[in-house]
């Protein structure tokens, strides 16, 4: 057998020596070195597999996203849970910077296919996290029918979501019975992910839809700066930070007493995910003030309307013209905690362009991703309270929603979502 080349070996020693400074020489002229620096950097990070919660909410968001939504084709308990299993070994691997199986992408046999498929040959781990989630289908089928001996664990929360005002969800796009988050700084290495842990679940799962994601549109840690959407304004201003402890444990991670069904959950979260089109040709149309009114915030700084910098509190009784300087039906207003009950959330969605559409337009837009502690109480009320009144709805589409429960961390032995099988 030949010699083990794994990913993190190729870039090691004088090889990534070599790289790091030929990036360096060519980033002198043609970009700040700095920049180019830190860039090598992020790609090289690697952060743990195991935990106390999964990598892939509070981590810091990566600037890439693979995100695949699976249906369960086995109706064998064992065969789910071998494939847990394996897909927590390759996970645990591929997060390192390694193969996704122990031999690797051509250390193996000739007359047989390899445990790796290899676009990752050569790349660092790229701060890769792997983050899965259970769907309701995987407790109950459409008929209520309990699949695996699950459905007496089943969450009362994990039901699938209601119909929005305005949705218009293509089934193609929507549900699933697990879900795969794979983000990486380099989309080869996040792609690279979910394609060989599909490949492990040939037989057991099916791919039910996916999305590829760029250009995270929130910050969750206090290190990064807000980024922008498609719309060009800051996104996710008021989004729970890693570093704000308390917050993470009242509105991200479930609690032990939650839901004397789901136990297991302690620890983990509720994930929401809305695949959102954008209008972007009919937005680029609209005049600045009044997109800056259809949001509360100015676009050139993200500071509310009412004055201040970015993180200024807004204020929401502030005269205007003809009313509130921040309108009545202003995205901001709408979506703020003080008219929820304080309800936040833990935001770390991405952009996406697929294309065109059959019209010419851009099929692009916001690939939302929300984890909160309840989506009863964190997220349907707000999104009601947005698909009903929010002035940035004449500008939105949902074409695709899902919501999964993403057990908690896996610990030394274990394998991702043992708890729910124990």
């Amino acid at each position: 057998m030949a010699p083990q080349v794994s990913r993190r070996g190729l870039l090691g020693g004088g090889v990534a020596a070599a790289g790091v400074a030929g990036a360096f020489a060519t980033g002198r002229a043609t970009a700040d070195p700095e920049a180019v620096l830190q860039h090598a950097s992020a790609r090289s990070a690697s952060y743990d597999f195991r935990g106390a919660h999964q990598a892939g909410i509070v981590t810091p968001a990566q600037d890439r996203l693979h995100f695949a939504a699976l249906d369960v084709t086995s109706d064998s308990r064992e065969d789910l849970i071998d494939l847990l299993q394996r897909w927590t070994a390759a996970a645990e691997r591929m997060t390192k910077g390694e193969a996704a199986g122990e031999i690797g992408p051509v250390e193996g046999s000739l007359d047989l296919p390899p445990d790796d498929t290899g676009e990752a040959i050569g790349l660092p781990a790229s701060g890769l996290t792997i983050t899965f989630g259970f769907g309701p289908g995987l407790f109950r089928d459409a008929e209520g029918r309990d699949r695996f001996g699950l459905a007496d664990r089943q969450p009362e929360a994990l039901r699938t979501l209601p119909h929005f005002p305005a949705d218009n969800l293509d089934p193609a796009r929507s549900y699933g019975d697990l879900c795969i988050q794979a983000c990486a700084d380099d989309p080869q290495v996040a792609v690279h992910a979910v394609r060989n842990l599909v490949r492990l679940g040939f037989g057991t799962v099916s791919v039910r839809w996916s999305q590829l994601g760029f250009g995270r549109t929130s910050s969750t840690s206090t290190t990064q700066e807000t980024p922008r959407n498609l719309f060009g304004f800051k996104d996710g201003t008021a989004n729970v930070k890693a570093e704000e402890e308390a917050a993470l444990g009242e509105h991200v991670w479930v609690g032990a007493d939650d839901d004397p069904r789901g136990g297991w959950l302690a620890g983990g979260s509720y994930l929401v995910a809305r695949r959102i089109n954008m209008t972007i040709e009919v937005w680029d149309r609209q005049p600045l003030g009044e997109q800056e009114r259809f949001v509360g915030r100015t676009k050139g700084t993200g500071a509310p309307l009412s004055g201040g910098e970015e993180f200024s509190e807004p204020d929401f009784e502030m005269p205007g013209r003809g009313g509130p300087i921040i309108p009545a039906d202003a995205h901001v207003r709408l979506v703020h905690p003080d008219r929820h009950g304080g309800a936040r959330m833990l935001r770390r969605g991405y952009n996406f362009v697929d294309g065109s559409d059959a019209l010419g337009g851009l099929n692009a837009g916001l690939f939302f991703i929300a984890y909160v502690r309840d989506p009863r109480t964190g997220f349907i009320p707000v999104q009601n309270a947005m698909a009903k009144s929010d002035a940035l709805m004449e500008y939105l589409k949902t074409t695709g929603s899902a919501l999964f429960a993403v057990p908690p961390g896996v610990q030394p032995g274990e394998w991702v979502g043992q708890s729910l099988f124990a």
